[in-house]
């Protein structure tokens, strides 16, 4: 009986390693579906080389892009690329079951047989897929011009393959060596599982849109040129992390720019109490169809774009503009208040605040809605007024909302966003109005400085993190309170 149960153990110990291994290589698997130096799509040399998979198989246009010229000339024809095209396709749709195989091997015995069973079915059909991968090589590779085509099997084609295979196999065995389940089982996962899952998303989204671009810091120890190649020829070391502090006419730059967006952000974090005291006496107002009224018109700027607010800014400040119109009207000249250089950084506080002010007050009327209304009730025993209630009873309740948003804001002290400063800067204001954001967009696109680019926002995101820190650390010294 004993050697029984030891034996089960062992056996049960030996499926959950097999599971292990099963998990490690599917997440491997799916990332490798984002990964464009494991595209397997790419055949030739005319796909784009910044093509992943996952992009191969949800964007024709993007996929044929550069292979217009060489189905005209007759060097391919047009159904390989479509072939390729849905081939891919299939491989992402077929990814789907391991995915979600993945998923319920966190669930009771009947779930998990089911997610080795879509498991299998995903690997089979994206191996389907490679299959019409390898007919459009074969297909390209008959072309009568291979040094402009360049067909090829890339490496990723080898690597993705392998890991399908051995995803497909512990598939299999996993079907074969879990016991079956009784007629009882339910279809069931534990809470805490669950919970997990609901996250998996948004950690996979914050993976590819926080931490993966963190890949393109490679640039910045290199001499790249929009279109180029990164290698050993080109490999420059820290020459331009050396240019940026020692080059005297970029410090000077920079200087400017970050004096910019420090008093563009100090404002900013000064005026960072108006959106409460917004909140606070909206809140106040009895009326309801008032109060909503009022929050619907200051919360609308916020889902207008920048470009539509300087085209509101056009009509109302232009020298053609309303203002100018009146001013003319009673015997003046038209102003152009726009193009006048003075005061910037007041106006761009004020646009902001006007723009934002509202949606930012929501998530202060949601911790006024969340404060005990007996606190209120007792104040007004004690015989405290309206503003009294305010002060005692809804400041302090919002504080601690108020100080995780300023420690936030401060870890952002140097990004101001670029929409904003990039449509209302012109010749007269620039000086002024040039944030680091936009300058490192303009560094970039219009000098094509992409490596010294590349140093100014990994500095940037060095600063920002350590501003982060050192601001929860201040917290919980002064507050005894930290958000980290």
């Amino acid at each position: 009986m004993q050697k029984s149960k030891t034996l089960k153990e062992s056996n049960n110990r030996a499926i959950d390693i097999l599971f292990y291994i099963y998990r490690f290589v599917d997440i491997i698997l799916v990332i490798s579906l984002f990964i464009p130096v494991l595209n397997p799509a790419r055949i030739c040399s005319l796909i784009n080389s910044n093509m992943s998979l996952f992009t191969s198989g949800v964007s024709y246009s993007g996929l044929t892009k550069n292979t217009i010229r060489a189905i005209n000339r007759g060097w391919v024809v047009k159904e390989t690329f479509t072939l390729l095209y849905i081939s891919s396709l299939i491989c992402c749709i077929g990814f789907i079951g391991p995915v979600a195989g993945c998923c319920m091997s966190l669930g009771s015995l009947k779930l998990r047989r089911l997610g080795n069973l879509l498991s299998v079915i995903g690997n089979i059909l994206s191996l389907t897929g490679f299959g019409g991968i390898y007919i459009s090589y074969l297909q390209v590779a008959e072309t009568n011009n291979p040094d402009k085509i360049q067909p090829l099997i890339p490496t990723g084609y080898f690597v993705i393959l392998g890991l399908i295979l051995l995803v497909l196999i512990l598939s299999v065995i996993l079907l074969i060596v879990q016991p079956k389940p009784g007629k009882d089982d339910v279809y069931e996962m534990e809470r805490k599982y669950k919970l997990f899952l609901m996250l998996t998303p948004f950690i996979a989204l914050t993976f590819v849109f926080s931490y993966l671009p963190l890949w393109g810091w490679r640039y910045a120890f290199f001499d790249y040129k929009a279109g180029g190649a990164l290698s050993a020829d080109n490999f420059a070391g820290f020459k331009w992390f050396k240019f940026l502090f020692q080059n005297e006419a970029t410090k000077k730059d920079i200087l400017r720019v970050l004096k910019n967006t420090l008093a563009m952000s100090g404002l900013g974090l000064a005026t960072s109490w108006c959106s409460m005291a917004f909140a606070i006496f909206l809140c106040e107002i009895k009326n309801l169809r008032i109060r909503r009224l009022i929050q619907t018109c200051t919360t609308i700027p916020n889902f207008i774009s920048w470009v539509l607010v300087y085209s509101l800014a056009t009509l109302i400040f232009s020298s053609e503009g309303i203002i100018s119109n009146i001013i003319v009207n009673r015997g003046g000249e038209a102003v152009n208040f726009l193009m006048k250089g003075e005061h910037t950084w007041l106006k761009m506080l004020a646009w902001g605040m006007w723009k934002g002010i509202g949606w930012s007050a929501i998530i202060y009327i949601a911790g006024i809605s969340g404060i005990d209304q007996q606190l209120y009730e007792a104040a007004t025993v004690d015989g405290a007024g309206r503003f009294r209630k305010m002060w005692h009873v809804t400041v302090p309740g919002l504080l601690p909302t108020f100080f995780v948003l300023l420690l936030l804001q401060i870890s952002n002290i140097l990004s101001n966003g670029l929409e904003q400063y990039l449509v209302f800067e012109n010749p007269y204001n620039t000086r002024d109005i040039m944030v680091l954001d936009l300058y490192v967009y303009k560094l970039g696109i219009d000098s094509g400085k992409i490596p010294l680019t590349t140093v100014v926002g990994m500095v940037k995101s060095i600063v920002s993190v350590t501003l982060l820190f050192g601001a929860n650390r201040l917290s919980k010294a002064v507050r005894g309170e930290s958000i980290i």
